[in-house]
């Protein structure tokens, strides 16, 4: 059925869609709205990464073709595109982690540019393929740590290994030759911190504050006083669909590369959110400051979204109250034995209702 109440004009209904990373926090909680939408789903990634996973939580997957496989290593990852030919591809699969790319800057590079032109090279082999949407980060820009709002037309740059490889990441998609797919729509999405229920990766706020409350211990901040561009993943969701959905329709004039982010005033710091997340659950304020050695992340970071509401009619549905609120309900209840799955599809159903009485929906 056509869900989610933001005017996708069926587009996903019975198309072949492949989600690279569909075993990740994103790409689970993307599989089970692909799903309401009516696709032929189609994911390819590594398997899951954390004990829990969502994505082994939100059983069964019916109707799914699940590769398994290294999108570095091409053969494999060609094979298995041609295999599902897909008319639409989300491409999340990547290695999104800031510390992690220092311990290992190479996989990350290879992972990130090297996985990105596979994909593109995987292409020939996709006779049926029309929009490719590629999701990198919020993290692509030069940030000089000024305090504006960062827009798509601003420099590209990175400073730590994950940053670059997603700028070049970018730089990949808007380079890559494809004369002979002219007809092929591809465009990026870039939008970070993204949070909700069934989140257990490592150095990420939220799993950290549940690992924390299930020790019993305060958890411990890095980085206290940073500013992050915050956000529900529904909401993050409903743009990337969004704007598939337009390119697939052929809608002129869309950008090539957009940011999805909150509002201007719904930038909370680090020990802010933490300490919204205390009150969420009903316990007394407390973090700890980690006063080790830290390896450099950007203290400030914004994105600017008019230009997803100009082109996209899009904008964040849900507060930063809203967003906290809603990702401690949900790991409330999976903690006192709910359903992940469920869990998922309920507030799923609450969104849909949220954007449908919303007038920004409207085309």
């Amino acid at each position: 059925m056509e869900s989610m109440g933001v005017n996708y004009g069926g587009v996903f209904q019975g198309r072949r869609v492949l989600v690279t990373g569909h075993t990740g926090f994103k790409g689970s909680w993307l599989f089970l709205i692909l799903q309401r939408l009516g696709a032929n789903l189609g994911g390819f990634s590594l398997p899951v990464q954390s004990n829990p996973a969502l994505f082994q939580l939100c059983q069964p997957w019916q109707n799914v073709e699940s590769y398994f496989g290294d999108i570095r290593e091409a053969p494999n990852f060609r094979e298995r595109i041609k295999e599902f030919d897909p008319e639409i591809i989300i491409h999340m699969a990547a290695q999104a982690l800031v510390r992690e790319s220092y311990r290992d800057p190479a996989a990350t590079f290879s992972t990130n540019i090297q996985g990105t032109v596979n994909l593109f090279e995987s292409f020939h082999d996709a006779p049926s393929l029309k929009v490719v949407l590629i999701v990198t980060s919020d993290k692509v820009y030069q940030n000089v740590g000024d305090g504006r709002q960062y827009k798509e037309d601003d420099a590209l740059g990175g400073g730590d290994p994950y940053s670059a490889s997603k700028a070049c990441t970018e730089i990949v998609a808007a380079a890559y030759p494809l004369a002979d797919r002219s007809s092929l729509r591809v465009a990026t999405v870039r939008a970070g911190n993204v949070v909700g229920g069934g989140d257990w990766s490592i150095d990420r706020l939220i799993p950290d504050f549940i690992r924390s409350l299930d020790n019993g211990k305060p958890i411990i901040l890095r980085h206290p006083d940073a500013v992050r561009p915050w956000q529900h993943v529904l909401d993050v969701l409903n743009g990337y669909l969004r704007y598939t959905a337009l390119l697939w329709r052929g809608e002129p004039s869309l950008p090539n590369a957009i940011n999805f982010g909150p509002s201007e005033t719904e930038s909370p710091t680090v020990s802010q959110f933490v300490d919204r997340l205390s009150d969420a659950f009903g316990l007394d304020r407390g973090w700890q400051l980690d006063r080790g050695n830290h390896l450099p992340e950007a203290d400030l970071l914004r994105l600017n979204v008019e230009l997803s509401a100009r082109a996209l009619n899009w904008r964040p549905l849900l507060s930063i109250a809203e967003t906290v609120a809603w990702t401690a309900h949900w790991y409330q209840k999976f903690r006192d034995g709910h359903d992940a799955r469920s869990l998922c599809l309920r507030q799923i159903a609450e969104f849909e209702d949220r954007v449908s009485c919303d007038s920004w929906s409207d085309d």
